[in-house]
């Protein structure tokens, strides 16, 4: 039986994502054997993120200056911009050292049965950014699921009367997949978006 103040720490490490009763409980006792220093140091930690950081007035990313660091970076293309559903799909295509340009993040993605419409997500900036920038292109890089979808067609209708090119990314089988083990959605996606060899 745990103690009250144990129990409290399970629980508050139940209350993240991804983690469980079980991994809670670990991480809970896991602080009780580190010294008081370490505890101290990920207490601040924690306090000093959420001291410093702050979104990006550009692109709703996160930063610790006035802007974050690919808005701020005159290298970038700034007449492209990828429109992602978190900061963390940032992450992940900054990794593929592979895009040079902008980023615009919607904070989520239009989910109804959720409570998330579209004046609760980062749109309007977006279209502000379109209509005051020189912006040639929009990549629309949300997750290939229903909200996606639903937010990319929402996005591509608001976005029409700019004239200027919207993309959405490709999906269907990934690189090293077995088309056996994929669904049938996934396979249809990769079908529809063959392109000529």
């Amino acid at each position: 039986m745990a103690t009250k103040s144990l129990e409290r720490l399970i629980d508050e490490f139940n209350k993240l994502p991804g983690i469980g009763r079980k991994s809670a409980t670990r991480l809970a006792f896991h602080i009780l054997d580190i010294s008081e220093e370490q505890v101290e140091k990920f207490v601040e930690a924690m306090r000093d993120v959420k001291k410093s950081i702050k979104r990006c007035p550009v692109c709703g990313d996160f930063c610790e200056t006035d802007m974050c660091s690919i808005c701020s970076d005159e290298m970038r293309d700034k007449s492209i911009i990828c429109v992602v559903e978190d900061s963390r799909d940032i992450i992940s295509f900054e990794k593929t050292d592979s895009y040079n340009g902008t980023y615009h993040v919607l904070n989520g993605k239009i989910a109804p049965l959720n409570g998330i419409t579209p004046d609760r997500l980062n749109i309007k900036s977006l279209l502000e950014r379109v209509a005051r920038d020189d912006i040639k292109e929009v990549i629309l890089a949300l997750n290939p699921d229903l909200e996606g979808e639903t937010t990319a067609l929402y996005l591509t209708k608001l976005l029409k009367p700019f004239n200027i090119k919207i993309t959405k990314i490709a999906s269907g089988i990934p690189i090293g997949g077995n088309i056996e083990f994929a669904d049938t959605a996934t396979i249809s996606k990769a079908l529809s978006g063959r392109r000529e060899i």
